[in-house]
This record gives structure tokens, C-alpha cells and sequence, in this order.
């Protein structure tokens, strides 16, 4: 691929393929169509420092994505972070937003880093810096949208408000600012290190951990995941449907200036 209007055709493909196979991969789907189409309207609209690398990030970023799931379809095995995501997709008993959350913890946490460093290869990492956040910035819009909105498909999903333990809870209070600024700090490390392929896979496995956490929040907060994942709906390609109207009326029209910095990793 060269185009971002080719990852959009791509995009289009695996979100059919899902409401045709009832796929919950589709969830992720959706929502990162979105995010891409954004980011084509950015590039239009020369919203970014240097619209032409950021076509090719958002080239390279979504490569993963569609080389993890051609991987897990075709039946073998791809990272350990999307593996969890994709094995999760089969469950009935985990909430929308869980699937939603473990497709973006791959993709933020560890493919993000790994895309940003192919595209500056030779080049002086913390020049994309602000890039980098605005992509983050539009994710970040999407997915503060869509959870404000999931009651759309999830009629009691407030309810796990109730029982909540504060900050340590991770299905309501994980935070694209701080994926954004692990990811920052692995891109760093990937970028310089030795051995990228031991990097990456050491990478792996932490986040595989945390989508594992994503996956079972806790003996209490897992019931009561599967009690909400009981009253949403059924439907798959209509929660795909409801998940696109909350996606497309959640997208920034603005992308905000981006945080300063004089220190690679900071």
C-alpha cells in the first residue's frame, strides 16, 4: 500500500467481513476506520507538520493491524497482543468496550511505536513528535465518545460505575494520554535498540499482560462484565452500525496544538 485511500478500501473489506461472520473484531473495525478517515481529512487539509509522512505512519500503522488479522484468519499466530484481542472476539461474555479496549491496546501500545519508528528510519525521531499526538489526539476524542455514548448498546453499562475501585480500574479508566506516552517511550527504545526483535517481543508480552487484565478486570468487576455483556445487544452488525453513528459524531473537527518538549522520551 502507498495510499491512505488503500487502507481505507482495506478497512471497508474487514469491516464487511465482520458484519458478514459476525465477527466482534468488528468493533475495533469500525472505530479505527474512522479514526483513518480523519486522518485522511487532516492530510487533505495539511493539518499535520508534514502531511506526507503522515500518510505514510498511518500506512505503515494500519499494515500491522491487517498483517495481525490476515495472520490470526489464515490460523496462525500473530502477536501476543492481538492474539488476546482476537481470541476475546469469540467470547459472548466480555462487554462491547472490552473488545473495543483490547484492539486499541495492541494497536496503541505496541504497533504505534513500532510504525512511527519504520517511517523515521534514518532520521531524527523527535521530528514527529507532534504528529504522533495529534493521531493520538483523534483516537482519544473517538474512544471519550464512544464510552460516553456506549448506553446506545449497552443499556446498563453504568452500572459498572457503581462498583468501580477508583483509579486502578482499568475498562473505565484506561487513557490513550498514557498509551500515547508508553508508546512514545517504547518507539524510543525500538529505535535504538540492538536487537529490535527481542525489543518488540519483550514489548509483547507486557502488553499482552495488560490486555489480559482488560480481559478479567478482577473476580467482582468480571461478573459484573458478564452481566453487562448479557443486556447489550445481540446483534453484532447493529452494534457495529450504532458503534459507527457514535464514532463519526464523536470525531474532532479540530486537532489542538501538541505538547511541547525538548527531550526525546519525555
Amino acid at each position: 500500500m502507498n495510499e491512505i485511500e488503500q487502507v481505507i478500501a482495506r478497512m471497508d473489506e474487514i469491516v464487511n467481513q465482520c458484519r458478514s461472520s459476525n465477527s466482534r473484531i468488528g468493533y475495533f473495525a469500525v472505530l479505527y476506520r474512522q479514526v483513518t478517515i480523519r486522518i485522511k481529512e487532516g492530510i487533505e487539509n495539511n493539518e499535520f507538520e508534514d502531511n506526507q509522512r503522515m500518510e505514510k505512519l498511518d500506512i505503515l500503522f494500519a499494515q500491522r493491524f491487517f498483517d495481525a488479522y490476515d495472520t490470526y484468519l489464515n490460523e496462525s499466530t500473530p502477536t501476543k497482543s492481538w492474539t488476546c484481542a482476537f481470541e476475546a472476539s469469540k467470547s459472548t461474555g466480555h462487554m462491547v468496550l472490552q473488545h473495543l479496549l483490547l484492539g486499541i491496546n495492541a494497536h496503541i501500545n505496541l504497533d504505534l511505536g513500532i510504525a512511527t519508528v519504520e517511517t523515521m528510519k534514518g532520521k531524527n525521531l523527535l521530528e514527529i513528535l507532534n504528529d504522533f499526538d495529534r493521531i493520538n489526539l483523534i483516537l482519544s476524542e473517538l474512544v471519550d465518545g464512544v464510552k460516553a455514548n456506549l448506553s446506545k448498546v449497552s443499556p446498563v453499562f453504568g452500572f459498572l460505575i457503581q462498583f468501580a475501585n477508583g483509579k486502578d480500574e482499568i475498562l473505565l479508566n484506561f487513557s490513550i494520554q498514557l498509551a500515547r506516552d508508553g508508546a512514545w517511550k517504547f518507539a524510543n527504545k525500538y529505535f535504538i535498540a540492538e536487537d529490535q526483535l527481542i525489543c518488540l517481543n519483550d514489548r509483547d508480552k507486557s502488553i499482552a499482560n495488560l490486555a489480559q487484565k482488560i480481559i478479567s478486570p478482577g473476580r467482582r468487576l468480571s461478573w459484573i462484565a458478564k452481566f453487562i455483556s448479557w443486556t447489550e445487544w445481540k446483534s453484532i452488525p447493529n452494534v457495529m452500525d450504532q458503534l459507527e453513528i457514535i464514532a463519526q459524531k464523536s470525531t474532532p473537527n479540530n486537532l489542538s496544538p501538541a505538547r511541547e518538549t525538548n527531550l526525546i522520551g519525555s
